[in-house]
């Protein structure tokens, strides 16, 4: 996910130069901003599933 955080502003300014670049790299930009999405969202449905098994079995053992 680092990584994913760092390449948004190297997509708008360039590593070697420090300078702003005229055509940012705007599929870069937006693969980031998918690939963060992505990782928020899978990992909400694993603790959403993990805290429906956990529910089932508290439940179980009354």
């Amino acid at each position: 996910m680092i990584f994913l955080i760092v390449s948004i502003p190297i997509a708008f300014v360039s590593p070697t130069t420090g300078e702003i670049r005229e055509h940012p790299f705007i599929l870069l930009f937006y693969a980031s901003i998918a690939g963060i999405s992505a990782i928020i969202i899978f990992s909400s449905y694993k603790d959403r599933k993990q805290r429906q098994k956990d529910n089932v079995k508290r439940r179980s053992k009354k």
